[in-house]
Formats: C-alpha cells, structure tokens, sequence
C-alpha cells in the first residue's frame, strides 16, 4: 500500500536566499527532532555548474511508545540520507531523501524541489512529494502508516514554518513583487 504527501510553497524571497536558509535549516530549536545534519559528500561538476552534495541527517525516533513495544521500532535515533543537486545557472535545486533505518520494514522517500517561481523571478517555488511504505509488520502496517501520513504532513508544515523564520530572520520582509 504506501501513503503519499504531497505539498507546495512559494517563498517569496530570491531562490539564492531560500537555498542558502535550507542548507542551515538544521539543526534548530524549532525542532528538536533532529539532532545533527552532516555533509558527507560535496562537489562541483565543473562542466554544468551543478554543487552535488550528500548529507546524513540523525534525527529522534518520534514513533508513539506504545508501538516501541515492537523491538524493531525501539531504537533511540534515524538517520536519514539527503541528496541534493544546485543548479545556480538555471536556479534550480533538486533533492532526494530517504531513510536509512528500518530499510528492511519500511521505506520513506521524498523527492523536492526548489525553483524560481513562475509567478515572480524574484520568489521561490517549493514542491516536494514524500512517500512512506509499511512492509513486514503485520496488522500494524496500516497504523505505522497511518501515523506516518500524520508525521509527514505535520513535518512539513513544520519545515515550511521553520524556512519563513529562517529567512524573515536572514533576509528581512518577504518582497511584496
């Protein structure tokens, strides 16, 4: 089965503002869930321009602890892998994440992008599209995934609220045009 989150934000500041606020997202004390974020890999396609990066993100185990009962769910910390890929010419920057734990009884998987928006070149455009899958815990594949939906849709809300700050923080007023 799986469920799937999709969402959708135009920030309204320069895409070279909103990448550079989403690159220092994390750690920060408007979320206490991840605790670290370290880039393991980076380089730059000197033929395209493109800045590659691969981060590591160790985040909580925010899994409800009536279902921690279930020893494969009871484990302290995650770890989510992120790629990226900047495009600064086409001002464009796509990005891949999943999880690395729990790899044999779920899979989650989002897939991002930021652009300059077609409303306004000086605003960004932010789609992301998150998929969870629950596989090889039974009658709790259906609950897993049900809180799973609810965690998706309320991280990225989240993630959208904590970006707004950032960059109100960083760059001042959203441009009205």
């Amino acid at each position: 089965m799986g469920v799937t989150v999709d969402v959708r934000q135009v920030y309204k500041y320069p895409f070279e503002q909103v990448v550079a606020s989403f690159l220092r997202k994390y750690p920060n004390p408007m979320d206490k869930n991840v605790i670290s974020v370290k880039t393991v890999e980076e380089k730059t396609d000197v033929s395209t321009g493109i800045i590659y990066r691969k981060r590591i993100a160790v985040c909580q185990n925010v899994v409800p602890e009536i279902l921690r009962k279930v020893s494969i769910l009871k484990v302290p910390s995650i770890q989510l892998e992120e790629e990226s890929w900047l495009n600064p010419q086409e001002r464009n920057m796509a990005i891949r994440s999943h999880c690395l734990t729990w790899t044999q009884y779920a899979s989650m998987k989002e897939e991002s992008v930021f652009r300059e928006s077609m409303e306004n070149p000086n605003w960004t455009e932010f789609i992301q599209r998150g998929r969870i899958s629950i596989t090889g815990a039974g009658f709790l594949n259906c609950i897993l995934e049900t809180f799973a939906s609810t965690f998706l849709r309320q991280g990225a809300q989240k993630g959208i609220r904590i970006m707004e700050m950032l960059l109100k923080e960083q760059c001042g007023a959203p441009l009205a045009k």
